[in-house]
């Protein structure tokens, strides 16, 4: 049986090709180096009260309907700055066992903000309505932490996204019980892309979210979304103290006007998915080779021999997530904006070619589901 939680190991350390271990391995978007040039030029006001800062966060809350927008320099700062703003310290965050806040920020919300995190099991990265409710418990007990945020991630570790049924489902469960909704917005824009929809169709069903830049074009930004004017009272110290008030805001600010301008942030998600997508189909009957998530996103998740991991590792970068049933494991392949189809095809080539010869094989059909 596979562990709840992931095993990952470090991808190749010499990337012959291109890297398929995550979004993060890329370079910047041209587009987004060349505001920051553009961004350069010049003196501004520090801190965020330049003109440009100033226009990216109405074009951020425009965009999405929140109140207030706030950029920090990362993922994780994200997160924190999100949750912060939501959290007593005896309240505690339900979050999918195999969230980024769980597995893989270092106990950032435990040491910085003193919470308690209350893991639920998701087979496919996703909260549910029932899943939650499994942790509502000691609710008045002045000896339990209370329950007070749901935290998702919309894309989920697993490459899955959240329908807006799903969402809206979450959103009136949370308002029955008093419970809040932060939503990890690393790779939102893959979400959007796929499900064919705007950022405000998303932001409407959470009351704090994260945009991300980093993993979509981006050098280091993301910025926090609160979505009512309650929340936002005092963000700004919130920000301060976590050490996320950059001095020079422009040049985060650049980085997010250069996604935001045209829906470049769309553009480069839905190519990163249609990548995904031609990999999944690629693979499609490929002994020995299944996908062990549906392709909802630029991620692709499938199941194979460890020994065919392990030959394949030999010139490809990318991660193993878990182990599996027998001697297999669970890999990801990441695309990203700079993928391209010959990239594409040539690790669907290698993955074929480095197959077990005497491989079983379960094929990809009837895995694949849309939420839309």
């Amino acid at each position: 049986m596979a562990p709840a939680v992931p095993l990952r190991f470090d991808a190749v350390a010499a990337m012959t090709g291109k890297s398929f271990g995550s979004d993060n391995h890329t370079g910047m978007h041209p587009a987004v180096l060349a505001a920051l040039t553009a961004a350069n030029a010049g003196d501004a006001v520090a801190y965020g009260d330049d003109e440009l800062s100033q226009a990216v966060q109405a074009k951020l809350c425009a965009a999405s309907g929140a109140n207030h927008a706030y950029l920090v320099f990362n993922g994780t700062a994200a997160n924190i700055l999100g949750l912060s703003l939501m959290l007593r310290p005896f309240e505690g965050v339900i979050c999918a066992e195999v969230s980024h806040v769980n597995v893989d920020e270092c106990g950032a919300a435990e040491s910085i903000l003193g919470c308690k995190l209350l893991p639920v099991a998701a087979p496919d990265g996703k909260l549910t309505p029932d899943l939650v409710a499994s942790r509502l418990t000691g609710i008045g007990d002045e000896h339990r932490v209370q329950p007070r945020v749901i935290q998702i991630a919309q894309v989920t570790e697993l490459g899955t996204c959240y329908s807006l049924p799903e969402l809206r489902a979450l959103r009136e469960f949370g308002r029955q019980h008093d419970l809040l909704i932060y939503l990890d917005g690393a790779r939102i824009a893959n979400a959007a892309a796929y499900l064919d929809c705007s950022l405000a169709d998303i932001a409407a069903n959470v009351d704090v979210l994260s945009f991300g830049g980093t993993k979509n074009g981006a050098l280091a930004v993301e910025a926090v979304l609160v979505m009512s004017s309650g929340l936002g009272q005092g963000a700004q110290y919130h920000r301060k103290q976590l050490m996320q008030l950059a001095s020079k805001m422009r040049f985060l600010a650049a980085q997010v006007d250069a996604l935001l301008s045209g829906d470049l942030w769309l553009a480069t998600a839905r190519h990163a998915n249609a990548m995904a997508r031609r990999l999944a189909d690629a693979l499609d009957g490929v002994p020995g080779v299944r996908l062990a998530q549906p392709v909802q996103s630029n991620g692709v998740f499938a199941e194979l021999d460890r020994e065919h991991a392990a030959r394949l590792r030999r010139e490809w970068a990318f991660h193993v997530w878990s182990g599996a049933a027998g001697n297999r494991c669970v890999v990801r392949w990441m695309t990203a904006f700079d993928t391209s189809e010959a990239d594409i095809d040539a690790l669907a080539k290698s993955i074929s070619d480095t197959g077990a010869a005497s491989g079983s094989g379960v094929g990809l059909s009837g895995i694949r589901s849309g939420l839309r």
